[in-house]
């Protein structure tokens, strides 16, 4: 170790920045020495081409990922049998967390986009998490924001109307980009609008006439995948209800 800790822990959190494991370090209280523990268990798994599974329902679980580029999206089995979208992840965001509870994922995670991510090994994560202060606290967060998440997709399939569902979805989405340190103003929506369309229970049409119709309000520029939010006070208005 190099003895400017200062310089050696810049480095390392560059480092672990470009691999996305902040979300696991980063915003916690750790160390040059606890990162580099961190960074010792990480495993790098081969590239998944868009619509490659990471893992299956039924699969046991036996790590984390983290994205290192690319978004995923998770499917679940509806009352029919039918696939629905049921989650997005975004480059930054930890995937896996479905499995903690029954030792067995409840769903499938599906790329997205080409995508490369990092392994985290659970059994070694809670070894390092014994030794490491801040990164039980920080897993902790982690799942707390994943249970909002999941909360917040049942308020909106809860509201009736449509352009509600998607200033909500909108505003989650440009959350979640601010919080992994990225643009929260102008962002990519790595899903198809029948992936939105899924995940807000709603028909494909109605999605992209919706998208337009803000778009004419001045609420948002659309350029293909690409979102600028142009009003964001209206758009938080909008998604907590307080027209």
């Amino acid at each position: 170790m190099a003895a400017d800790a200062g310089l050696d822990l810049a480095k390392l959190r560059r480092s672990c920045a470009q691999c996305s494991l902040q979300v696991l370090c980063l915003p916690a209280s750790i160390g040059v020495e606890g990162i580099e523990r961190l960074d010792s268990i990480v495993l790098n798994r081969r590239p998944l081409q868009r619509g490659e599974s990471l893992f299956h329902s039924g699969q046991p679980l036996g790590s984390l990922y983290v994205a290192r580029e690319g978004a995923f999206k998770t499917l679940a089995m509806d009352g029919d049998g039918n696939q629905q979208v049921i989650g997005f992840h975004l480059p930054g965001e930890l995937l896996g967390l479905d499995a903690l509870g029954t030792g067995k994922h409840a769903c499938d995670a599906q790329a997205l986009t080409h995508a490369n991510v990092c392994e985290v090994p659970l059994a070694q994560l809670e070894s390092v998490a014994q030794q490491v202060p801040g990164l039980q606290h920080q897993l902790l967060r982690i799942v707390g924001q994943g249970i909002n998440r999941d909360q917040g997709h049942i308020e909106m399939l809860g509201r009736r109307n449509a352009h509600e569902r998607m200033a909500i979805f909108l505003h989650q989405i440009s959350a979640r980009y601010r919080a992994l340190g990225r643009s929260g103003e102008r962002f990519l929506l790595p899903m198809s609008r029948e992936d939105i369309a899924s995940y807000l229970g709603l028909v494909i049409e109605t999605v992209s006439r919706t998208l337009g119709k803000m778009q004419e309000e001045g609420l948002i520029a659309v350029n293909g995948r690409e979102i600028t939010v142009l009003d964001a006070s209206r758009l938080d208005a909008q998604a907590h209800d307080r027209n």
